[in-house]
């Protein structure tokens, strides 16, 4: 049985611009992307810490070094520039690989430069 569970996340990203009359999608710098492992067309989760909003899209690779988390269409309209997000990709994995399995977490910080990225255990202590 393959079972939907966290791949990636990108922690904190502050929205650099919303574009409710483009394509949708949320558009990521691609160095971002490459830090956790996500690729563009991947669907993703955001979660809107300003609002609660949480919504579901696809990724579209933004120039790298850029520090662009675009969000366009539909999505725009749940955010504001400057919104802090979490964006979170899942992933189908079998019990096996899920048990080898270790997130990837890219924790923002200013201009949405990776301050860390760090991995950890699902199984292990909750992490604040």
């Amino acid at each position: 049985m393959l079972r939907p569970v966290l791949h990636s996340k990108i922690h904190m990203a502050k929205v650099t611009m919303a574009r409710p009359d483009y394509v949708g999608s949320i558009t990521i710098d691609a160095g971002l992307l490459a830090a956790v492992g996500m690729r563009a067309s991947d669907r993703v989760l955001i979660s809107n810490c300003r609002n609660g909003a949480r919504l579901e899209t696809y990724v579209f690779r933004g120039e790298p070094g850029s520090g662009a988390i675009e969000l366009n269409g539909a999505a725009a309209q749940l955010v504001e520039v400057g919104d802090p997000v979490i964006i979170m990709h899942f992933a189908l994995m079998s019990d096996d690989e899920y048990a080898a399995h270790h997130p990837k977490v890219a924790i923002i910080g200013t201009d949405n430069r990776i301050d860390r990225v760090i991995t950890y255990d699902p199984d292990g202590p909750a992490h604040r």
